[in-house]
């Protein structure tokens, strides 16, 4: 794969100072309309140690617009990134749409660098591409531009930079112990990135692999293959369409897994008290061992509206310190939200080792009220479910425990709820009218939320669904079940 990146490319003085010019003119007139479009482009740059990767990099800042890029390069994780699936220190940087990012170092370089010295077997390496390529597909279909390149150069070249680089002191602190280590594994480092490269140089993401030998060529190069792919996607950004619906099944008396639910259950108001202090107290016990070892929670609320799920998360937020937990209500999303992959804004929130976040409404929405309401695309949140999936796979194998609760209500029991707070001054904000419009939609958001705890219910995040008319009842349940979960968890 990199036998072309190694017969000695050159481009003359002469040859780059009559392109240099125009590429950047161009590059600036390109950037310009992308501030527009509603696409991020995501550059990565990988390659060999000493083939003019951070060059480049410094390159494209003098060469476009530096307000409307940032540069985000990845070495060692730190004791904040440790805490949290590889993956959050990606996320929270990634451009919004109408801007440039460039990784300097990637979800790739961990991998990579595993396989070579021998923490990790080929299968561990192959269980890493795949999630890779399912991340990319992830931004693709989404809108964004990926941009890849491995800078090359043949293992006789290399050793001749880091030489030339360390003779000059003006270059030296570029060449690191590190360095000389890395070539020392040469083969076994070209051997396993070959792999990778050919393993995630997909259709929606290839690689371009490019000779680093010299300057004038790689910067050409590298310039040329930005402005042609953002130009390419620019001329048919505009000839986009995208088709929304709401969801395809319906159903006038549809008969779900909700429907299987005894909303009848109830306690009485002693019997609720003394289970609640019970449960509470225990709960108190067990989160403090999972913060010892450092274990963190995630809790996921879902459910009608008016369903109780704010006093069932005061009943658990007063089991804990409030120094420990967090709250996330989640509303119609922001500019710089939307700006993003719907799942960027839940990322920047997944807590840190031994804290427990709770999401009040979450990225099941993508799946509920954006597919109800015709926010999003069938396209978009039929993919949904497996990005979603992928989401919380990754928070469980970094021993996340997640919990989900569907809190459930019928739709009379909705309506007294409804009425009882326009009843009440201080619960009059509770209440508008698009409540009320939601009702009409009743069936098909229980079919769509039949349809997602069915496709995102898995061993490791299962749903539970909470029977909620009374609230009492709701309230012990799900501190009940937090308990059992935490008890088998630890």
């Amino acid at each position: 794969m990199f036998e072309s990146a190694e017969i000695g490319h050159k481009l003359s003085k002469v040859e780059y100072e009559a392109q240099e010019p125009i590429l950047r003119i161009k590059l600036l007139e390109v950037q310009e309309e992308l501030k527009n479009a509603s696409f991020p482009v995501i550059i990565l740059i990988g390659g060999v140690d000493g083939a003019g990767k951070g060059e480049t990099v410094n390159l494209i800042h003098e060469w476009i617009d530096p307000h409307y890029l940032e540069t985000h390069a990845f070495g060692s994780a730190s004791d904040e990134e440790r805490e949290r699936p590889e993956a959050w220190r990606f996320w929270r940087v990634l451009p919004p749409k109408g801007r440039i990012g460039i990784l300097f170092g990637s979800w790739y370089t961990r991998p990579i660098i595993d396989r070579v010295y021998g923490k990790t077997k080929n299968t561990d390496l192959d269980v890493d591409l795949m999630r890779i390529n399912a991340f990319e597909k992830a931004l693709v279909d989404d809108g964004a531009l990926i941009i890849k390149f491995w800078f090359h150069l043949s293992k006789e070249a290399q050793s001749a930079r880091l030489k030339l680089l360390m003779k000059n002191p003006e270059t030296r602190w570029r060449v690191t112990d590190l360095d000389w280590q890395h070539f020392k594994l040469y083969d076994k480092f070209r051997l396993i990135s070959e792999r990778a490269l050919r393993t995630t140089s997909t259709g929606e993401a290839p690689w371009l692999v490019i000779e680093g030998q010299d300057k004038r060529y790689r910067s050409i190069t590298v310039g040329n293959y930005i402005l042609d792919l953002i130009s390419k996607r620019l001329a048919t950004e505009h000839s986009r369409t995208v088709k929304i619906s709401t969801s395809p099944v319906k159903a006038e008396n549809p008969y779900t897994i909700l429907d299987t639910l005894n909303l009848e259950q109830s306690l009485s108001e002693e019997d609720y008290k003394r289970l609640l202090e019970k449960y509470q107290g225990r709960l108190n016990l067990l989160y403090r061992q999972a913060k010892q070892l450092g274990r963190s929670v995630i809790l996921v609320f879902e459910g009608w509206d008016a369903a109780g799920k704010g006093g069932i998360i005061r009943r658990v937020t007063s089991a804990l310190d409030a120094r420990d937990y967090q709250v996330i209500p989640i509303a119609a999303p922001t500019d710089e939200e939307r700006s993003h992959h719907y799942l960027w804004r839940f990322w920047r929130h997944i807590p840190r080792a031994g804290r427990v976040t709770i999401f009040d409404r979450s990225w099941y929405g993508r799946v509920l009220v954006e597919r109800g309401e015709g926010f999003a695309s069938e396209a978009e949140w039929m993919r949904a479910y497996a990005e979603i999936v992928n989401f919380e796979q990754q928070l469980h194998e970094h021993s996340t425990l997640i919990l989900k609760f569907w809190i459930h209500i019928d739709a009379d029991e909705q309506l007294r709820r409804f009425q009882l707070r326009q009843e009440t001054p201080y619960k009059h904000y509770k209440i508008t009218d698009e409540d009320f419009r939601n009702r009409a939609k009743w069936n098909d958001y229980e079919l769509a939320a039949n349809e997602m705890i069915e496709r995102t219910g898995t061993e490791f995040a299962p749903w539970y669904t909470i029977a909620a008319n009374d609230k009492k009842f709701a309230r012990i349940e799900v501190v009940k079940t937090l308990c059992d979960r935490l008890k088998k968890s630890l």
